[in-house]
């Protein structure tokens, strides 16, 4: 039976803490849902009332074209273990750049990977808790550190020649390019 909360409580956070993955659901009108699953030591509870992620360059950046164009996110994490169970944390997201006033203050919370390119800072809104029955069982047999390593590999110059080219979604939406590189010498 699905149950709501108004905020993260102290069973919540431990079982995000407990998560090796996450996934992010974003939509603008006239455009398609979005829908990313995340790895690697990313995602962070601030508040009960506030979360945050630190996201990589991939291949696009609809997260960042959504929230400015709409805010409205879904994250949601799931069991592959016991007990079966799923929490969903809706809210509204903001795309802060390396260049922001609050990065300095919500990159304190993260360890900076190659590639980092921004981090997503949530307000939550609720909470939903579900059984999740449906979820298989699944070992984790470990990160896949291709995304880390294709970033460290890159030259910072290039990096940022490469992301300055990427201002719009795939729908055409506005994107913020970083400025910024990190990586194995930042």
């Amino acid at each position: 039976m699905a149950e709501f909360f108004d905020m993260l409580d102290e069973k919540h956070c431990d079982f995000i803490a407990q998560q090796p993955m996450f996934s992010v659901a974003t939509a603008a009108e006239d455009a398609r849902i979005n829908l990313s699953p995340k790895g690697y030591d990313a995602f962070r509870v601030i508040a009960p009332n506030r979360v945050a992620y630190l996201d990589l360059g991939g291949s696009g950046n609809e997260t960042h074209a959504h929230a400015i164009a709409d805010g409205r996110i879904t994250v949601m994490f799931c069991n592959f273990a016991n007990p079966a169970l799923i929490l969903r944390i809706y809210g509204r997201a903001v795309p802060v750049l390396p260049d922001d006033a609050k990065w300095e203050e919500l990159s304190a919370h993260f360890e900076l990977l190659p590639g980092t390119r921004q981090i997503f800072d949530i307000a939550v809104e609720s909470i939903q808790t579900s059984c999740g029955y449906g979820v298989p069982h699944m070992k984790l047999k470990g990160e896949r550190s291709t995304l880390v390593k294709y970033h460290a590999g890159t030259d910072a110059d290039a990096w940022t020649q490469k992301m300055k080219g990427r201002t719009k979604s795939i729908d055409g939406l506005p994107v913020t390019p970083p400025t910024r590189y990190f990586g194995p010498d930042s």
